[in-house]
């Protein structure tokens, strides 16, 4: 199961100098608007050390680490939300992510064009979450007329109640609220779940920065805010690892802003990862949302597991990791076996067993 993170922002904020760091995928970054035409779309492996030393111990021929999609998409101008710069070209490719990155500058450069003429990370915020709240409240207009035409014809309760969760949207919005904020109950989820709107995507922030730039803002204390020397992190990336941590130690830069980016999009889905020692020596990670089943998390490996699911013996990696082998771990009684209603937990070994 993979899922995506979208790169948003005005353009020439950094975002895809960000994308093409983040996935070493060449993509052009040219410093003109709208250079970002189709969206550009790569996988990133999560960081994830656990899996390093699991690996380590258990001599494995393989670790595979599970991935997070980003999405670098055009960038996004005032007036978007009615067909301005690439608008509605820009508003049909986010509505596929799972989350939203807002990508936003706090750095001076004359050599860099700034569609607005002056540097307010707030205020380019406050433009991009403008334009996504007009593309919903048009998107939940028309829904709305539509379903109006359906209670000419008699009463209908579901018709009812999901105009009522429109209309508690549609009032959110026209105060600029995002969807989002108004904490819709699963019934009113599942209401508007087929408009996958905007405003509901789970959403945070990566302040661009440079050298000159405060290391502390206002900014990132209102939102949760990743703060990044973009063109820094690029460099970096271009060099060998070792000479890259060297450098990063010179510059007291005290860990990999990609790498906080990643789990940054990890914990804005609400993700936990679990993992497979399997008979062939590999060792694989895996995703799922926070509050899976032991069957829903069998089905990301394979959906036949899923289907079959019987039972899952279960250890935690730090325990596995301090035993050194499986051996040790059964005879101390820290591999238990767990059925269907077992909730899967962050740094989860999962043997599965199924009925084929």
């Amino acid at each position: 199961m993979s899922f995506s993170i979208g790169i948003v922002g005005l353009p020439n904020v950094g975002k895809s100098t960000l994308f093409k760091t983040l996935t070493n995928k060449q993509v052009d970054a040219q410093n003109y608007p709208f250079c970002t035409i189709d969206p550009n779309v790569g996988t990133v492996k999560v960081p994830d050390k656990k899996l390093d030393k699991l690996a380590e111990v258990l001599e494995a021929t393989e670790k595979i680490p599970t991935i997070i999609e980003f999405v670098d998409i055009a960038g996004l101008v005032k007036g978007a939300s009615k067909g301005e710069g690439l608008g509605n070209k820009f508003l049909s490719n986010i509505r596929e992510v799972d989350a939203i990155c807002q990508v936003v500058r706090d750095f001076e450069n004359e050599d860099i064009a700034h569609v607005q003429n002056k540097i307010d990370p707030e205020n380019d915020l406050k433009t991009i979450n403008l334009e996504l709240i007009l593309a919903d409240l048009d998107l939940v207009n028309k829904k709305q007329e539509k379903l109006k035409k359906y209670l000419k014809t008699g009463k209908n309760k579901e018709i009812e109640k999901t105009l009522n969760t429109l209309n508690k949207i549609e009032n959110a919005l026209k105060e600029e609220k995002l969807a989002g904020e108004i904490n819709l109950n699963e019934e009113e989820l599942k209401d508007v779940k087929d408009l996958n709107l905007l405003t509901l995507k789970p959403m945070f922030y990566v302040r661009n920065i440079d050298e000159k730039s405060s290391p502390q803002s206002s900014f990132q204390k209102k939102y949760p805010t990743i703060t990044i020397n973009i063109k820094l992190e690029e460099e970096l990336s271009e060099l060998p690892q070792k000479d890259a941590l060297e450098y990063r130690q010179e510059l007291g830069i005290k860990s990999n802003g990609l790498d906080d980016l990643i789990l940054m999009a990890y914990k804005t889905l609400d993700l936990i990862t679990f993992y497979s020692a399997s008979a062939k020596n590999i060792n694989q990670a895996w995703t799922v949302k926070k509050g899976a089943t032991a069957p829903q998390a069998a089905g990301v490996i394979h959906s036949d597991f899923e289907k079959g699911f019987i039972r899952v013996e279960v250890i935690n990696i730090d325990d596995l990791i301090a035993c050194e082998n499986e051996t040790i771990a059964r005879e101390k009684g820290l591999i238990r076996t767990e059925g269907k209603e077992y909730i899967i937990q962050d740094g989860d070994i999962c043997h599965f067993l199924f009925a084929k």
